[in-house]
């Protein structure tokens, strides 16, 4: 019976599996690969089982190392617990925190700017533009990245169950126009003014679906019309180039890049809101962590322009704004139990 199995031998099997890949896994530790390769060795002559099938084209769980997986999992969430009570700040507190900020121009970059100035110079937060939570989702999941931003009322539960999360912004939803559309010239465009409009809401792109989930329930019984299912765009230039091109009218929020030739203009009548919550893979503890959620408090608490359209806290929601589905049911029931008198 093996006895005393260490840690990192567990971590780096851990991570060989979700990747089935020793460079990738190897580049996720921060490890070279042969330093990767000598303990996932050393792993199977403790527990005397092999748990990895190699070939030069695939990397393959044995049934063995199917067996151990959940194991492994669970000792190592035990150990972050752990460290984190004595403070230890976590297994992986000594290396860089990959935090997904979605845009250069978004909450998430906010937040992550606050958190730089609050952390010390040995924490290194490592910023990444992933469009969509969907998509990185599936990386954090992965131990691809640490922290994320997005609408999770439109993940899968089974995904949403593997991750913890922190309700941090309601954006104000917009619209962005050409500048010569008859809608620019008005500060506020009215929801009843888009009847018959078609707006881009990233439809066809799989790792941007809960915003184009939120688009589908925003834009139903109004006669707004979703734009064809388009290629995903990556990046800024790129983005704003397919967009003048295919003069599209785009769905956004008021924290949102500026573009040449067009115009940003909220939405009203109700005011819908998207809302934003920071993201993270279950049992993490990081310092980073730690700044990030307090930097996101900070900003809520402090309030910004464009946040809900008004001075005041990220959290404040207009009177009669809307919501999507489960995030509304989620806000009615939050009210009802803070009006209900205490005992």
């Amino acid at each position: 019976m093996p006895k005393d199995i260490e840690p990192r031998l567990l971590r780096a099997f851990a991570a060989v599996a979700d990747e089935l890949h020793f460079t990738r896994a190897a580049a996720r530790l921060y490890v070279a690969q042969q330093a990767l390769s000598r303990d996932i060795r050393r792993l199977e002559r403790e527990l005397g089982a092999e748990l990895f099938v190699r070939t030069t084209r695939q990397v393959a769980l044995t049934a063995e190392g199917t067996r151990l997986l959940p194991y492994a999992r669970r000792v190592l969430a035990a150990q972050e617990e752990l460290a984190a009570a004595f403070g230890g700040g976590g297994a992986g507190a000594g290396r860089p925190l990959v935090v997904d900020v979605g845009a250069p121009v978004s909450t998430g970059s906010e937040v992550l700017a606050e958190a730089r100035g609050r952390i010390s110079p040995e924490v290194e937060l490592v910023a990444r533009f992933h469009s969509g939570l969907t998509g990185a989702a599936a990386e954090l999941l992965a131990g691809r990245l640490d922290v994320s931003f997005g609408r999770v009322g439109g993940l899968d539960p089974a995904v949403l169950a593997r991750l913890d999360h922190q309700l941090i912004r309601y954006e104000r939803m917009a619209v962005v126009l050409r500048e010569e559309h008859p809608l620019a010239r008005l500060p506020e465009v009215p929801l009843d003014a888009l009847a018959g409009e078609t707006l881009y809401a990233a439809a066809g792109n799989a790792a941007t679906a809960e915003w184009t989930d939120l688009a589908t329930q925003l834009f139903a019984g109004r006669g707004i019309v979703m734009a064809e299912p388009f290629p995903e765009i990556e990046g800024v230039e790129e983005f704003t180039r397919v967009v003048a091109k295919r003069r599209w009218s785009v769905l956004a929020s008021t924290v949102f890049i500026a573009m040449p030739g067009a115009v940003l203009r909220p939405l009203t009548g109700p005011v819908p809101l998207s809302p934003v919550s920071m993201v993270w893979r279950r049992g993490l503890r990081h310092p980073g962590l730690d700044a990030l959620r307090a930097a996101a408090t900070t900003l809520g608490a402090a309030g910004a322009a464009g946040a809900a359209g008004a001075a005041g806290g990220w959290l404040d929601a207009p009177p009669g704004s809307w919501l999507p589905g489960p995030e509304a049911a989620e806000a009615a029931q939050a009210a009802a139990q803070a009006a209900r008198p205490s005992r």
